[in-house]
């Protein structure tokens, strides 16, 4: 390796490149040394001669032995005593000749005065025995130093014009200070340069099909052109959050290999009027020199959300200036050719129904939640960098997290990697995912927690309703393990295996209302009270209870009604779309429901009632059980499960886990059982079951 690559790479021992060194504009010494003349003009010492400062009684003495020729009064603020010329040559002034080079005609010395009125009365006073001829008094003399004046502001001028500058260039973001406080924000992406291809996103495979079209054309044009077709002009990806709609947009950019235009809705919007707009045009200009390209705005609703004609409630000026501008440069009087824009958003029901039109956005291609199959893939994905043991099963695993986001999943992979790290092991087991998927979904376990037996032993019947009363009804969802170590905000949880299904049958909404309230069932077939720990299972089953009524028309009183609005404009109203006695009917078909469902968990509790209190005195013992243990008291599953296969499998790795981690819990004195324990009202809440 020679000279030149110690000095490019750095190397120690190799010599710096001269051409690296940052250089400085003589124009900044120049600007230095202004400052500094400034500076000692205003502040440093002055060139000629000065006036020495006198005290008063100096002052008064030279009065009393009649020294003084004349005292001129400065501005009204300092007074400047002259001497006679007999006087200045008298050998105790010689000083002033020798040291302060003062000359005869002075003057001398300077007095600084508090006020004249105060002043001329001293005077008066330490001339009191001087005959009145002879006395010496002060005349009014005005000075004004324009240069002086004109420093000062020229100081201040530059000195406001400095911080101008300053402030301004912040604002701006850039080089161009407040003047491109206009321009796009935008990152811009060669083609080359976004790694991502289809081949990194798993799942999505009709979405991929989708926007494979987009990619053709850009690659090939001319396949579409000759037969007069056109590429849609806007492609609007909607989905829940983590559904890898931004991961797909950058998968086209990288496969169509054309420049990518990549910003927010946010960046459009600022705090000067007009900025927002401004920022539009200007993307779209440069869009169009590098056409063909793609556009990418993540989170379109920050900028796109409909237009409302109450002007007082909803309206923003701002905003809407830049919609229009935006609905311009998609689709205006000019031509927008080569440029496709693509956005993302999760609240598809807020945006203006201008922007959604044929010809803006033609095509919308929802991102649902992954599928069985596509979770597996996803975890294929995400598994690719880690040192898995020879237990992984991957479909085992996907079947294990329904309702999972391909961003949820990349935490379970990443939450299992650091929970086989925390155990030193050297690889990443089928144990280490279970842990994490239940840290996920749970909580994080703690053991810690200080728990009063009366306490421990109403969270274990609490626990205990809810599993005995999913057992028994037909369409409860099937059971994992249950326990009472308190995780997360919660003081107990109950693990499920819903089926993955799109429609609900009435029966099955109330099985599951029912499975609900069996906590609290439990709690007054077993202790004659209720406690504040169903708090949200009430909540739950209430909003159950509510969209069976008022979305999906399964009530005997409101039969084949919906009053869902699902183009969301309802949220900017104050009205509601039923009449006043309907809402009654509503509120009672709700209570209905839920009291029913709440008295058909209590009598399946009664009439089970001795297994149900051996399955929670073993929970006590226990603190967590599992299918097989429930299974034996309460008997087989009417119902069978159907994804029992994956249920034993979950059992067989849940319990390595609870052995390798089993800590007793502090149960706290029973002769402190007085003082309360604050918490959570909804701490016994099954939060695996709320994620399902």
């Amino acid at each position: 390796m020679d000279n030149n690559d110690l000095r490019n790479n750095n190397i120690p021992g190799g010599k710096k490149d001269d051409n690296n060194k940052k250089k400085f504009s003589p124009l900044i010494w120049v600007y230095l040394a202004l400052i500094t003349g400034i500076m000692f003009l205003l502040m440093g010492p002055s060139f000629s001669a000065a006036p020495q400062p006198l005290t008063w009684p100096e002052f008064e003495k030279m009065l009393k032995n009649r020294e003084i020729a004349k005292i001129d009064l400065v501005n009204r603020q300092f007074a400047e005593i002259t001497l006679k010329p007999e006087a200045f040559n008298k050998p105790k002034y010689s000083y002033l000749k020798l040291n302060y080079h003062l000359s005869e005609s002075g003057p001398h010395f300077k007095y600084t005065i508090t006020s004249p009125d105060v002043f001329y009365r001293r005077l008066e006073q330490a001339q009191k025995d001087i005959p009145e001829d002879q006395r010496v008094y002060f005349q009014n003399v005005t000075r004004q130093s324009y240069w002086k004046d004109i420093i000062n502001t020229v100081f201040f001028l530059g000195m406001l014009l400095l911080l101008w500058y300053f402030m301004f260039r912040r604002v701006g973001g850039g080089s161009g200070g407040i003047f491109s406080m206009g321009k796009s924000k935008a990152k811009l992406f060669d083609g080359n340069q976004i790694p991502v291809t289809f081949k990194d996103v798993a799942g999505l495979e009709e979405p991929k099909e989708e926007v494979q079209e987009i990619v053709n054309f850009l690659k090939n044009p001319s396949k579409y052109t000759r037969l007069g077709g056109k590429i849609p002009k806007g492609v609007l990806l909607i989905g829940p959050p983590g559904t890898g709609k931004t991961l797909l947009a950058r998968a086209v950019a990288g496969e169509a290999e054309v420049p990518f235009f990549s910003l927010s809705g946010s960046d459009f919007v600022e705090m000067f009027v007009g900025v927002g707009a401004s920022r539009v045009r200007d993307l779209f200009a440069q869009a169009k020199a590098k056409s063909p390209c793609i556009v990418f705005i993540d989170e379109i609703d920050a900028i796109g959300r409909s237009r409302s004609t109450r002007v007082s409630f909803s309206s923003n000026d701002e905003r809407e200036n830049t919609l229009n501008a935006l609905l311009t440069e998609m689709d205006g009087f000019e031509p927008n050719q080569g440029v496709i824009v693509m956005g993302a958003t999760n609240r598809p029901e807020i945006l203006d129904k201008a922007l959604l039109r044929a010809g803006r956005f033609d095509r919308q291609i929802f991102l649902e939640l992954p599928n069985q199959n596509e979770r597996a893939e996803i975890f294929k994905v995400h598994t690719r960098n880690l040192r898995l043991c020879t237990d992984i099963n991957l479909m085992s695993l996907s079947k294990q997290t329904p309702g999972f986001s391909g961003a949820d999943i990349a935490n379970v992979c990443n939450e299992a990697a650091l929970i086989a790290a925390r155990k030193s092991g050297d690889c990443i087991g089928m144990d280490d995912f279970i842990a994490a998927i239940d840290r996920i979904v749970g909580g994080l376990e703690k053991k810690s927690k200080i728990i009063s037996p009366d306490e421990k032993r109403r969270v274990a019947f609490h626990e205990a309703g809810h599993a005995t009363v999913s057992w028994l009804t037909k369409y409860g969802q099937p059971l994992i393990k249950v326990s009472i170590v308190p995780r997360g905000r919660s003081l107990g949880a109950a693990w499920y295996m819903p089926d993955e299904r799109e429609l609900f049958t009435e029966s099955q909404f109330k099985d599951e209302i029912c499975s609900l309230m069996g906590g609290r069932a439990a709690e007054e077939v077993i202790f004659g009270e209720i406690s504040s720990g169903a708090m949200n299972d009430l909540e739950r089953a209430t909003k159950r209870a509510y969209s069976m009524v008022a979305f999906l028309g399964m009530s005997k009183k409101l039969p084949n009604l919906s009053y869902f609005d699902s183009s969301g404009q309802s949220d900017y109203t104050f009205q509601k779309p039923y009449s006043e006695k309907t809402s009654e009917i509503i509120d009672q078909e709700v209570k209905k429901i839920v009291n029913e469902q709440y008295e058909r968990a209590k009598n399946i509790l009664i009439e089970n009632e001795e297994r149900f209190r051996e399955l929670a005195q073993l929970l006590l013992q226990k603190e967590v059980i599992f299918t097989d243990d429930v299974e034996r008291i309460l008997g087989k599953r009417p119902f069978g499960n159907e994804q029992e296969d994956v249920i034993e499998d979950i059992i067989k790795h849940a319990k390595n886990e609870e052995d390798s981690s089993k800590q007793p819990p502090i149960i706290k004195a029973p002769d402190n059982g007085g003082e309360e324990l604050h918490r959570d009202e909804s701490s016994e809440e099954n939060t695996t079951d709320q994620q399902s």
